[in-house]
């Protein structure tokens, strides 16, 4: 018999959360002028879609090395996901045996990743 199928919640918090209300702000206004497919709102199709794929497999992201982990994270394990725009999404898992939660830490552009990273421009 197989054990039943753990529920996958996906939370915003922090910087993530921020980012993606004010994502929300901007493409809600944009919307009311009459906009349809503007950067923001490419963005948050992406953000949901992605965090849809979390929800049915977890590891959906691209697992980050534990050695390349900024250490500013304090986190046991961290998942990277692309969305348009060049944008990253971050976030990490936590488990019991009722439910696996994915915490998104972090929603930005290239830039800022690569500054949270250490990575500089060539």
């Amino acid at each position: 018999m197989t054990a039943p199928k753990r529920q996958v919640r996906v939370i915003l918090r922090g910087q993530a959360k921020t980012e993606f209300e004010e994502l929300n702000r901007i493409a809600g206004t944009q919307q009311a002028q009459g906009e349809t497919n503007s950067q923001e709102m490419q963005l948050l199709r992406s953000i949901r879609q992605k965090s849809d794929l979390i929800k049915e497999n977890p590891v959906y992201g691209e697992n980050v090395p534990k050695r390349l982990i900024p250490r500013s994270l304090v986190v046991n394990n961290l998942f990277r996901v692309e969305l348009t725009g060049y944008w990253r999404m971050l976030y990490t898992l936590n488990s019991d045996q009722v439910e696996i939660v994915a915490f998104v830490i972090y929603i930005f552009d290239h830039e800022r990743y690569d500054k949270l990273f250490g990575y500089s421009k060539r």
